[in-house]
């Protein structure tokens, strides 16, 4: 793109904000002479460079950058064999600390999120670093001019050896200056140097009484500096060690300067790329001052920019403008009043686009769309000139005639004003033959006018598009805002009107206009308040759009929320059925243990060893179902201390019915019949059954039986799977599920053995026989698991 043309849209403000936000001098020179992009690709590469940047930087802050200039031919000339210099030297070592700096700024990983992308990859880690190099110049040299004494061991002695030899001479000096046979011949009692020489003031009058060799005379005359013959030799000896000392210092700047030799060519690689991000961190400092962000970059030739404002203007102030072209229509007429924001309008599409082709971010909304034209072409501002005798209008029509040289399909033309400085007629007739010519050499127009002619230009052709500025008739001040469709209108009698001139001035100036104007201008304010209308209407959607859009937010929110709530419900679920599985399973072991140990215990009777294994089982059972949620119904008893024979007692440890057979022995013990088995118990374990506290009542199981022969709903609670057992623990099991079957009321039984060898089917039918709640029992029939499964009818 052309630099005047540049220069009228301000482009170059905008490189000058970006180059003062360079550290280096040379990056500042580079961004000065940024270039825009050849092509699509390279645009959005830039682009996404200076993206990232940014995004970088508004997150970690800007990284430690020295200035430096000018280093890469000082290392050039160290690879030729020449020697730097320390403040050269200086310089280097802090490039190689900027390198440092770089990759460790781009290393960082902060809080918010993983590095952005890998579009600056390749420039960073094209940056070589060398940290001891660095750090080894950086403490050997201490300054432009000095050498630090830890620079090497032999500059370390050689100057040890100096300081020790300039207080032996100091030392003697003094002595000679405070003995009274000397002080006489002196004019002063000090000690100074003179051509790197220790000397004494000695009175001229008096010089051959001090022997020595003379260095310096005073002005006047009167004071010879003398150097004593006593120290001339110690002089000497420090002259000579001044002279290793600077031997020594070039030694350590050759061997430093071939160190620096031999970064290259990584150095120069490394240099230049510590420029461009140098570059694009100036940019990123800009974006995000302006608050610009990254538009796409399109293949054709139009453009959507939306919210965009002038970076030049006042963020807080400016009002953002929607500006598209090159799609629905190739050609903007802007109208409206003076200082209504037309020019301002043309300055901030292409301005932006510009930006955009040279790798800125722009200040506009991120949905925003570019294009990359071959050439913004700029007619902008009063191009009168006296000293080549051209009026306003000559200078425009000069512009123009260069425009038409070069424009084409992939140009963007921007004129302000088309048509005026000449006769309002022919003005606008020229203005529309230039557009149409634009418009045939396939170029996309913007243009401002305040000619009614252009109006209805656009209004009858295809392709071309109205668009005005709004004016606020009240405050009689623009609103800046670009109304795209609608033409602009003038406005000058209602503005004449609120400024003050006289109705009878404006009423006549309204008889001057033709019918068809009259009309066409009433049409543009019915047209105008039209736009209003649909633009409130646009507005009210899309608030409502953002409501929905919240809403249905929130209530994906609120349904994410419900699916975790529930899949951590079902996880707290699981995991408590595996804590009640383990505890079953625990419980179980237990209860086997302690049923061995009471069956091998011998002093007891049968029935206190069934009372003592159902008080094992519930106290296990009680340990299971402990600390789940499930209420119990709850039941209220009354204790009894007296009974009498027939009366119906609850047992108080087993919760089930019993009938009194016996008043209390001596040891307050009761016999009682609880189904078909008559036991024992303490009075104190007998209760009267009150009525419940809640009205349900418990339900017993229902079987269905119709005489010896009646066939009986099998359900998996009258069967017990005995497999597995050894012969002792499946007949104690069988046992126990004999007198549960018993109290809960069932007449029949299923005990599964297995066929196997028959050992466990012995030991069960040899207990069937002397168990007194057993009628009968038989091998099972066919379906019910014949000889696997023994048959048990109880009384």
């Amino acid at each position: 793109m052309k630099q005047r043309y540049l220069q009228h849209l301000e482009f170059y403000k905008i490189v000058e904000q970006a180059a003062q936000n360079c550290v280096c001098p040379e990056a500042a020179q580079q961004l000065r002479a940024v270039q825009c992009g050849q092509d699509v690709q390279e645009v959005r590469s830039e682009l996404a460079k200076t993206d990232a940047m940014t995004v970088r930087y508004l997150r970690v802050g800007p990284p430690r950058l020295a200035q430096v200039q000018d280093i890469v031919p000082t290392v050039q000339r160290a690879q030729k064999g020449g020697v730097l210099s320390m403040a050269e030297l200086l310089l280097f070592a802090h490039t190689l600390r900027n390198f440092e700096s770089l990759l460790s700024w781009y290393s960082t990983q902060d809080a918010a999120g993983p590095k952005e992308g890998r579009v600056l990859d390749d420039l960073f880690y094209s940056i070589t670093e060398h940290p001891a190099l660095s750090k080894s110049i950086n403490e050997a040299i201490l300054s432009e001019t000095e050498m630090a004494d830890t620079a090497s061991d032999t500059l370390l002695d050689i100057r040890r050896k100096i300081r020790t030899s300039e207080s032996n001479i100091r030392d003697r000096l003094e002595g000679m200056i405070k003995s009274p046979s000397t002080q006489k011949y002196l004019q002063d009692a000090v000690v100074s140097m003179r051509s790197g020489r220790f000397v004494v003031p000695v009175k001229a009058e008096f010089r051959g009484e001090v022997g020595g060799v003379i260095h310096d005379v005073s002005s006047s005359g009167a004071t010879l500096f003398v150097e004593p013959s006593a120290v001339v030799e110690l002089n000497a000896r420090i002259l000579q060690l001044r002279s290793q000392e600077q031997e020594e210092i070039e030694r350590i700047l050759e061997a430093f300067s071939s160190a620096a030799a031999a970064t290259q060519p990584f150095f120069s690689v490394s240099y230049h790329a510590m420029l461009e991000v140098d570059t694009l961190l100036a940019k990123a400092k800009l974006a995000a001052d302006q608050g610009a962000t990254m538009p796409a970059v399109t293949d054709g030739n139009g453009f959507s920019l939306l919210h965009a404002r002038h970076p030049l203007l006042d963020r807080k102030t400016a009002i953002p403008v929607d500006i598209e072209l090159g799609r629905d229509y190739d050609t903007m007429i802007i109208t409206g009043p003076n200082t209504g924001g037309k020019t301002v309008s043309l300055k901030t599409a292409g301005l932006l686009l510009a930006m955009a082709a040279c790798g800125f971010l722009i200040p506009a909304s991120e949905r925003s769309e570019v294009c990359l034209f071959r050439e913004i072409l700029v007619d902008i501002g009063d191009e009168q000139s006296i000293e080549q005798s051209l009026s306003t209008f000559s200078g425009h029509i000069k512009n123009i005639v260069d425009i038409l040289k070069e424009a084409g399909p992939d140009t963007l033309v921007l004129l302000d004003e088309l048509g005026a400085g000449t006769d309002p007629a022919e003005g606008a007739s020229l203005a529309v033959s230039v557009i149409e010519t634009l418009r045939e050499r396939g170029s996309r127009i913007m243009a401002t006018t305040h000619y009614g002619e252009l109006k209805v230009f656009a209004l009858e052709t295809l392709g071309v598009q109205n668009a005005g500025c709004e004016f606020d008739l009240e405050t009689l001040r623009p609103t800046y805002r670009l109304s795209v469709g609608v033409p602009g209108r003038s406005n000058a009698f209602l503005i004449g009107e609120k400024l003050g001139l006289p109705a009878s001035v404006i009423k006549r100036a309204q008889l001057h206009l033709s019918a068809e104007d009259q009309r066409f201008e009433t049409v543009l304010g019915q047209l105008e308040d039209l736009k209003l209308e649909i633009k409130d209407d646009q507005t009210e959607i899309e608030r409502l759009k953002y409501v929905a859009a919240n809403q249905l937010a929130v209530a994906k929110e609120e349904r994410d929320e419900l699916i975790r709530q529930g899949e951590e419900a079902m996880a707290a679920a699981t995991r408590k059925a595996k804590e009640l599985e383990q505890k079953v399973q625990d419980t179980a072991y237990s209860l086997m243990d302690e049923m061995k140990a009471l069956q091998k215990q011998e002093n007891l009777t049968a029935a206190q060893k069934l009372q003592r294994a159902r008080q094992i089982a519930r106290k296990d059972a009680a340990g299971i179902t402990e600390g789940l949620d499930s209420k119990k119904e709850e039941t209220t008893y009354i204790p009894l201390t007296r009974v009498k024979v027939g009366q119906v007692v609850m047992l108080a440890q087993l919760g089930q019915h019993a009938t009194v057979k016996s008043l209390p022995d001596r040891n307050n013990m009761v016999e009682v019949v609880c189904g078909a088995i008559k036991t024992k118990v303490p009075l104190s374990g007998l209760m009267a059954a009150a009525q419940p506290s809640s009205k349900k009542s418990r339900v017993q199981p229902k079987y269905r039986s119709s005489g010896a022969n009646a066939s009986v709903t099998r359900s998996a609670a009258m069967e017990i799977n005995l497999i597995g057992m050894t012969a002792e623990e499946a007949v104690m099991e069988a046992e126990r599920f004999i007198d549960g079957a018993m109290i809960s009321g069932m007449t029949t039984v299923w005990l599964i053995h297995g066929k196997g060898a028959g050992i466990l089917r012995k030991a069960l039918h040899g207990m069937l026989k002397g168990n007194k709640s057993v009628k009968s029992y038989r091998l099972g029939n066919y379906g019910e698991g014949e000889d696997g499964v023994t048959v048990v009818e109880l009384k």
